[in-house]
């Protein structure tokens, strides 16, 4: 698929949250990539003038839109609603990425190439060429061991199962009840790419370099990181019980063969 195909399909979903001294600087970078994106932010009632500054910029950029939200819901529930909103306006390829530049709108034209032969882009951090900047040591210890934790317990081939930066084909998200999806944090982002393995989409990990928050604080909380905790043992359970039941099928299939045709004797 070239770019030059998708140039129309491109939308690009940013959820923000006290971005005001980055979402302007990104909104640039994002409107001089050679994609004709739209771009939809879902800005949870920031109090730093976040929304203002995209208002400012909405006439200077026709396919820039903004949805203010009342209260601060969440990532989880801002993406779901840029989701929903994707399929429900026709879009057939679907950005997720942060808005505090920490992910490169340069890496989207990179992630595009490979939509030929992937249903699922992920930006990853932890593949050769991949990795993360300006984080101290106990963030990026914190962020590798949780995504080995993931990774082993899920028993699935993604290294980078907690990024949010992703290009994702429209077919994907259409398997999806996102009413069934509970998590509230960034275990949204390892939901996402879990169900997406177990329903056979073909998933790929492009290496990006992260750029994490410089001079500011971090916006995981010990409530995100323990929810993500508890979500990978459900879900792994989850898988435990699906494969038991494929075996058991498989199993009680060939049983059932052999009985028909000894019964035919």
């Amino acid at each position: 698929m070239s770019k030059q195909d998708t140039k129309k399909d491109l939308i690009i979903i940013i959820p923000t949250y006290n971005e005001a001294g980055n979402i302007e600087s990104l909104i640039h970078k994002i409107f001089s990539l050679p994609l004709e994106p739209s771009v939809l932010i879902i800005d949870d009632n920031s109090c730093d003038g976040t929304s203002g500054i995209i208002e400012k910029l909405r006439p200077r950029y026709p396919k820039l839109s903004l949805t203010k939200r009342k209260n601060k819901f969440g990532l989880a529930s801002a993406y779901k609603e840029g989701f929903q909103h994707a399929l429900a306006k026709g879009f057939d390829l679907i950005v997720q990425m942060d808005g505090d530049l920490s992910h490169s709108p340069d890496s989207i034209l990179e992630m595009m190439d490979l939509l030929d032969q992937y249903d699922l882009v992920i930006g990853s951090r932890y593949v050769e060429n991949g990795g993360s900047l300006s984080w101290g040591l106990e963030r990026v210890l914190m962020s590798r061991l949780g995504n080995i934790y993931a990774k082993t317990l899920l028993q699935i081939p993604i290294n980078d199962l907690t990024s949010g930066f992703k290009l994702i084909k429209r077919s994907v998200l259409e398997s999806f009840n996102f009413d069934s999806i509970s998590s509230k944090g960034y275990s949204f982002q390892i939901e996402i790419t879990f169900f997406s393995f177990l329903k056979g989409f073909k998933i790929k990990e492009h290496p990006i370099i992260f750029r994490g928050r410089m001079n500011e604080k971090s916006k995981m909380s010990s409530g995100i990181a323990f929810e993500a905790f508890l979500k990978v043992i459900v879900l792994s359970l989850l898988r435990c019980y699906v494969h038991g039941r494929d075996e058991f099928s498989r199993v009680c299939g060939k049983r059932n063969s052999w009985i028909k045709r000894n019964d035919s004797l």
